[in-house]
């Protein structure tokens, strides 16, 4: 199997089981929904940076290898029963307490300042942006991290998205982190993508959230959402996309990192992690965006078609 462009047959496989957009976008009363929006919602860590945020800066002021430190936070998730998100959010503050670190946001922050990304990470939004609109398409850049919110605003590239949804603390009244204010896992990563379909971007709203939203009222078509990964924790979040109509793209260092993504069926493109025009992933998100295009072209031409034809038995 070649995995240096792996392609799902998003073109001939899209009507049978996948992708009946037409049907799906209808709405209820002959109309129809003209979303221009495309989302492009990626992981963070081993998605756009080379290693997770944490390894860069953080854990080296403490005197830790990665190694060490992950090992030390499963230890913990294991011994207390506990989400290993919140197990590394608690290590973090604890060891930095050890060690007379103030983590407050504003240091978290600085240390986001030491990210590094893969090739063409800095210049790939204003690219697909670009491209974006030239097929007539309004495309949005979104974070769905494990990691800490703090950091990745600290980062050179946070100016790029319309939003980040990551992890962070409650702080006291020095600054320094005393509880989780928010927790992504791995599965809960899913309910900011009905966020950004419905537009309910506010964390801390959830009645509107969970109550009933008229498909021609939604933000974000799931039909317009790609989702870019790396690995385990993208799973939840490439299935349901997909599911909806969506796109997954998983990137790799080496093929070999996560087969399992492809074997299993998870994404439509499987690229190495190389961001710069002409790359495996360049290539592969300008189709899938003239893939949307035409779609919505398509779906106009049917509307206005429609139209006529009600006109005329009038």
């Amino acid at each position: 199997m070649c995995y240096n462009m792996y392609v799902k047959s998003i073109i001939s496989d899209a009507s049978a089981t996948k992708r009946q957009t037409l049907s799906r976008r209808r709405i209820s009363g002959g109309t129809y929904m003209n979303h221009n929006i495309v989302a492009l919602i990626y992981d963070f860590d081993n998605t756009l940076s080379t290693k997770d945020m944490q390894e860069f800066t953080f854990i080296p002021s403490l005197g830790m290898s990665p190694t060490n430190f992950w090992k030390q936070s499963d230890q913990l998730a294991h011994q207390y029963d506990m989400d290993h998100i919140l197990a590394y959010m608690y290590l973090m503050a604890t060891k930095a307490k050890e060690k007379d670190i103030h983590l407050t946001r504003d240091k978290l922050a600085e240390m986001g300042h030491d990210v590094k990304f893969f090739d063409g990470v800095k210049g790939w939004f204003r690219r697909i942006n670009a491209y974006g609109a030239s097929l007539g398409l309004q495309v949005r850049h979104y974070i769905i991290s494990c990691g800490l919110k703090p950091m990745i605003e600290g980062c050179p590239i946070a100016k790029e998205f319309f939003n980040i949804f990551a992890c962070d603390y409650v702080y006291d009244d020095n600054g320094e982190p005393v509880w989780p204010s928010v927790a992504i896992n791995y599965t809960n990563k899913t309910q900011f993508l009905y966020r950004i379909n419905r537009g309910i971007e506010d964390t801390s709203e959830d009645k509107q959230l969970n109550m009933y939203m008229p498909a021609d009222e939604r933000v974000v078509p799931f039909s317009n959402m790609i989702y870019i990964g790396d690995g385990l924790t993208d799973v939840p979040s490439m299935k349901l996309t997909r599911t909806r109509g969506g796109y997954a793209v998983g990137v790799y260092r080496r093929p070999e990192d996560a087969r399992y993504l492809v074997d299993e069926e998870r994404v439509d493109f499987y690229v190495k992690c190389d961001y710069r025009e002409d790359s495996q992933m360049d290539v592969a998100m300008k189709r899938i965006l003239d893939k949307i295009s035409a779609e919505l072209r398509f779906e106009e031409l049917s509307r206005q078609s429609s139209s006529i034809g009600d006109k005329k038995k009038g």
